[in-house]
């Protein structure tokens, strides 16, 4: 019997989940053993797991799970060195050149566990099966705004925090863009065609911000993009890979612009193939924005867990979106499993 475990995660302002109890119910039904950890964070509460047949265990305790249990979580694992001998599904961030993913490949290959990268779970057309794109420009966007606001007053944004649903978080941005003085910024979004993009330019649009819409056909030429610097505004929604262009290079913190906040929501900063090479580190929910220019200022948005300001809508959406692909768990050899360990084993080569 393929058996799932759904661990706690354990990364700092992480509420959301992978799975509904909606959701493992039809696991169940569908044969499968599903075991989820109780957590003092996730957003959907465990009784709701419980009443759904699923076994509970106690929180963190997927080191000691059974040796055939896949781990399921989404963010990273404590980076304490120990050798990884599970099946794991989770967002590894090792795959695109990050700096840290190696050192996690090293985890897998000194336990002989295996990586399930959600980020690379694909049909046959190469296109993800499940992300959460959609709701992280739609947070992303809003701590832009926030920081764009926070700047009208001569400050930088204060810290965030998660918000029961999105009408709150509107509730609370439309306040502070009033506070600053009522005018509204113009932006432009790069990736707009896709979830990640949508998901800002909705943003915008319900906060009443004029906004560019750019896509492969306006970045496909590969620069430069002057257009970038005459908005107040820039919001990447594209993910870092081989030929991605750059396109607020470092001389842009020198250069006569208009811009005065990115939101890179792709956020990728430890990638060889940053788009946006003015920054070095992610910021967090206590520190939202990282100042990178001071004459003229130009701060830097790059949460890099944003879906998790709006955790319920969030779960729920990816959730309804990986389950068809987790009631097929028990043919892990072939389909989007079968091309997921393909991914982990061509990545494993060079380790």
């Amino acid at each position: 019997m393929t058996h799932l475990w759904v661990r706690a995660e354990q990364r700092q302002n992480e509420d959301r989940v992978g799975l509904t109890p909606e959701g493992a119910k039809q696991l169940i039904s569908a044969g499968l053993r599903v075991t989820v950890e109780d957590s003092r964070s996730r957003a959907i509460p465990i009784d709701g797991y419980r009443d759904a047949g699923c076994e509970i265990a106690a929180e963190n305790s997927w080191p000691e799970a059974p040796q055939d249990a896949i781990i399921f979580g989404l963010k990273e694992l404590p980076e304490d060195g120990t050798p990884l001998p599970h099946r794991h599904i989770m967002f590894g961030h090792a795959f695109k050149g990050q700096h840290s993913g190696k050192a996690l490949l090293q985890r897998f290959k000194a336990g002989g566990g295996t990586l399930y990268d959600l980020e690379y779970l694909v049909d046959e057309a190469g296109r993800r099966v499940a992300a959460f794109g959609y709701w992280a420009g739609y947070a992303g966007a809003a701590v832009t705004l926030m920081s764009w606001a926070a700047q009208q007053t001569g400050g930088i944004c204060p810290p965030v925090g998660a918000y029961p649903g999105k009408d709150a978080l509107l509730a609370d941005l439309g306040a502070r863009l009033d506070a600053s003085g009522g005018a509204r910024p113009r932006a432009i979004v790069i990736g707009a065609l896709g979830r990640v993009g949508s998901g800002a330019a909705d943003l915008c649009q319900a906060t009443g911000v004029a906004v560019t819409k750019w896509d492969m056909e306006e970045t496909a030429h590969g620069g430069p993009f002057p257009e970038i610097l005459d908005h107040d505004l820039f919001l990447n929604c594209i993910f870092a890979r081989p030929g991605t262009p750059v396109f607020v290079p470092r001389s842009a913190l020198d250069a006569p612009r208009r811009l005065s906040v990115i939101g890179d929501v792709a956020c990728d900063p430890d990638s060889d193939y940053n788009p946006v090479p003015v920054y070095d580190r992610a910021t967090t929910w206590a520190a939202p924005a990282l100042r990178v220019a001071t004459d003229p200022v130009l701060d830097v948005m790059a949460i890099d867990n944003l879906p998790s300001m709006l955790p319920v809508e969030s779960s729920e959406d990816y959730a309804d979106q990986l389950l068809p692909s987790l009631l097929s768990l028990g043919t892990l050899s072939g389909g989007v499993w079968g091309r997921a360990k393909a991914t982990f084993d061509e990545h494993m080569k060079g380790i």
